[in-house]
């Protein structure tokens, strides 16, 4: 039985999703979200399972996130350069789907003893999961928006249903992770069964992803049709792409605005764990954190559409940057009651939410501003700002809890939290993502291209008419 035909966006440009596309494409995010929040863990892991030093964990992961500066550029440039007449994104979800399973087991598989060998291991390990795997997957996965449909509202509708799906594995494994984990033991072989279970998930998500995934802008019926989008550009060398990216103000900003979300995002997933233990008294309680957590998430996916449409992109993420800075004000005001803080950090993870929906299509727009400025998307390229801030955000999140209590000379084995450790906990559950939201507020009042958009596609259009 023929599928019955798509129609047109509002902007006329043919719609070529249909549900069990946006479900499969999805599961790339679900599978990203769920490393990155693995990865978030490994602070309280490495400290209180492992027993290693605070300060030399953050200084790991901080070895980590240099590396991953560089790594997601290269990526993307790697992509850029792939042959015409190849699949250029879709095979590398393939590849790395099953050293990414295999790699998340090892995350928590530490040696014993030698604290030296330790850290080599931590080091290699990370470095491999966040620098080389999740790399060549989320630069990829991220460019696939791009080319499988021209029209923004399914792009639109593409990154609400990828921040959905990121968005319930982080919230799983932080109200999962330390029930089940004491359940099974609270040792280290119990996170290694938890990270076995999470690994499959990993693995089959990935693989979903794949089998539906395009590399064109059509459907299953319309196979005729080529899109704008796949004509192959003239692939641009990496140090003139790295000049002309950073040459183009909305690409920095949708940088900033990313990397500065998933910080947030990973000093939650990071954080959590060591407020309920040190400042509530029960470690437990982040399972009823996490909980209640789902409201503010379910309602944010609920409202990030009507927001778009009524606000438009900018406007949106102008107001839930505001509200994400008043709501953290509030907190400094009492930040030791439970339900006082737990009512306002669900303001918080309501604030964080359109941007993790609406990412990909600032990216999108800036790519389309590239068009414009140099005659050339640098598709793979571009998206590295989406990879940049996915892992390098929630890893550089972790970090930062790290070195807080590095500094306030955290010890794991005290009876009751010192002063010094209680500000270190403050510092990155309230003032950190504070200032945080500040800086994503004053970036969105200066990403001005979204009004500029219909003006530059039509000068688009003229250009490639007079070719």
């Amino acid at each position: 039985m023929a599928k019955k035909p798509l129609g047109k966006d509002r902007f006329g440009a043919q719609k070529v999703m249909r549900g069990s596309d946006y479900f499969a494409d999805s599961m790339g995010m679900f599978a990203l979200n769920a490393i990155s929040g693995m990865v978030g863990q490994l602070t309280y892991f490495y400290t209180d399972k492992a027993g290693l030093a605070a300060g030399m964990v953050a200084t790991v992961f901080m070895i980590t996130k240099i590396i991953d500066a560089f790594t997601d550029i290269i990526m993307g440039n790697i992509i850029d350069h792939t042959k015409p007449g190849k699949e250029r994104y879709r095979p590398w979800i393939l590849r790395m789907s099953i050293p990414a399973a295999i790699m998340m087991l090892m995350l928590f598989t530490v040696p014993k003893g030698n604290s030296g060998l330790q850290i080599a291991y931590m080091l290699i390990t990370n470095l491999l999961m966040t620098s080389v795997i999740y790399t060549a997957i989320a630069i990829p996965y991220g460019s696939l928006m791009v080319v499988r449909t021209n029209s923004s509202e399914e792009r639109g509708k593409m990154g609400v249903y990828r921040a959905l799906a990121g968005y319930v594995p982080g919230m799983a494994i932080v109200l999962m992770v330390i029930p089940v984990t004491n359940a099974l033991g609270g040792t280290q072989s119990a996170w290694v069964k938890f990270a076995a279970v999470v690994a499959l998930l990993v693995l089959l998500c990935l693989l979903l992803c794949y089998k539906k995934s395009k590399e064109t802008a059509i459907s299953d019926d319309m196979p005729e049709v080529e899109p704008e989008t796949e004509e192959m550009e003239e692939a641009v060398p990496l140090l003139e792409a790295i000049g002309k990216l950073f040459y183009n103000k909305y690409w920095v900003l949708a940088l900033i605005m990313g990397l500065m979300s998933n910080v947030t995002y990973g000093l939650a997933n990071s954080s959590g764990t060591f407020y309920c233990k040190w400042i509530y008294g029960d470690d437990n309680l982040v399972a009823i954190l996490g909980a209640i957590g789902m409201i503010p998430t379910i309602l944010g996916f609920a409202l990030v559409g009507p927001m778009n449409k009524k606000l438009g992109v900018v406007k949106t993420l102008r107001v839930s940057f505001f509200l994400g800075m008043v709501a953290n004000v509030l907190r400094i005001i009492n930040p030791t009651d439970f339900w006082y803080n737990t009512i306002l950090g669900c303001v918080s993870s309501f604030a964080n939410i359109p941007m993790m929906c609406l990412l990909g299509v600032t990216t999108a727009m800036a790519i389309d501003y590239n068009a414009y400025k140099y005659g050339n998307r640098m598709v793979a390229c571009s998206q590295s700002a989406n990879g940049f801030g996915g892992k390098v955000g929630n890893g550089f999140g972790a970090a930062v809890v790290g070195w807080c209590l590095a500094i306030a000379h955290y010890d794991a084995t005290m009876e009751t939290a010192t002063a010094a450790t209680r500000q270190a906990i403050y510092a990155f559950n309230i003032y950190i993502p504070l200032l945080l939201f500040a800086v994503m507020f004053i970036c969105a009042l200066k990403f001005d291209l979204e009004a500029k958009l219909p003006g530059i596609k039509e000068e688009l259009e003229r250009r490639k008419a007079q070719k």
